[in-house]
């Protein structure tokens, strides 16, 4: 193998669930090809996927501006402090 080919190849290590390498293995032997070409393919089939917009539907939010308004201690600036009241909340008893 010569360096120009090296170059053209990467190895790269990838944590994989369990469950997903199985059956890719599946594909690859009921395929008879190699696993990695099986990746490749998945891959490349998600990254075309990627581009294409999916249409979606539009969502209308009702506001209102009647109270009682926002709970006591919500502050909509604060992404962390939502996370913290909605845990709390949800919380059991």
């Amino acid at each position: 193998m010569c360096l120009a080919d090296m170059l053209l190849c990467m190895r790269t290590t990838l944590d994989i669930d369990d469950d997903l390498l199985r059956r890719a293995k599946e594909v690859a032997a009921r395929t008879r090809r190699p696993l990695r070409a099986v990746v490749e393919d998945a891959l490349r089939a998600s990254l075309s996927q990627t581009g294409k917009q999916v249409r979606t539907k539009r969502v209308r939010l009702l506001v209102s501006t009647q109270p009682p308004g926002l709970c006591p201690g919500v502050d909509l600036d604060s992404t962390a402090g939502l996370l913290d009241l909605m845990e709390q909340w949800n919380a059991p008893a």
